[in-house]
């Protein structure tokens, strides 16, 4: 599950960096939708990342169900409850929360833009589709919403892969803690930054 996660990690990386090209030019981003949708290298990594998704999913479910069977009554067996943040506690619910929403981030875009590359149909120009999405004020909560979870879910998940695969002493677990804090809130002040932009209205400035 640690490798996994490790792969969608650098993945959100490189999708916020992507968004974030819309916020200045639509030329820029257009030209990255284009590439995305074209690019043969890209379109084996789809069905990879969709493994990635799967696996990870696979063995967060299997791990919950493992760790309710074994604690029994206890819901979550500590001796300094203190110790035990929330996002650890709610790591699944947080990943169905995230999970919900791809599915409908799914259907607005990718759908619409890489589906057709494949099926010979013409795909919507990738500009367009994200400035009039984010001026809907209810996607824009939802996507706020989802970005909220995103970010409790890398603060734990982001050490804790690190820690699963060895780097778990006492010198590097506050270290990663922080690098986990960090990197968490880089991707959601990156990929919240976008609806933002289109909900205000700033992409008027570009024209």
């Amino acid at each position: 599950m640690s490798l996994s996660g490790l792969f969608l990690l650098l993945f959100l990386l490189i999708h916020m960096c992507m968004n974030l090209t819309s916020v200045f030019s639509a030329e820029v981003y257009n030209a990255v939708c284009d590439f995305m949708g074209t690019n043969p290298v890209i379109q084996v990594m789809v069905p990879v990342l969709a493994a990635g998704f799967v696996v990870h999913i696979a063995y967060a479910l299997m791990l919950t169900l493992q760790n309710r069977k074994a604690r029994g009554a206890d819901k979550y067996a500590s001796s300094n409850k203190s110790d035990v943040k929330w996002a650890s506690k709610n790591m699944f619910v947080l990943g169905l929360l995230i999970l919900g929403f791809l599915g409908l981030h799914l259907t607005h875009f990718w759908v619409k833009m890489q589906w057709p590359e494949w099926t010979g149909g013409h795909p919507e120009e990738g500009y367009k589709l994200v400035s009039e999405l984010f001026r809907n004020p209810v996607y824009v909560g939802i996507y706020i919403v989802w970005v909220a979870a995103l970010w409790f879910h890398l603060t734990h998940g982001f050490w804790s892969a690190f820690q699963t695969i060895g780097l778990d002493n006492k010198i590097w677990f506050p270290r990663l803690k922080m690098i986990a804090n960090i990197y968490a809130a880089v991707i959601a002040i990156g990929f919240i930054i976008v609806p933002i932009f289109f909900g205000l209205g700033l992409d008027k400035y570009l024209h």
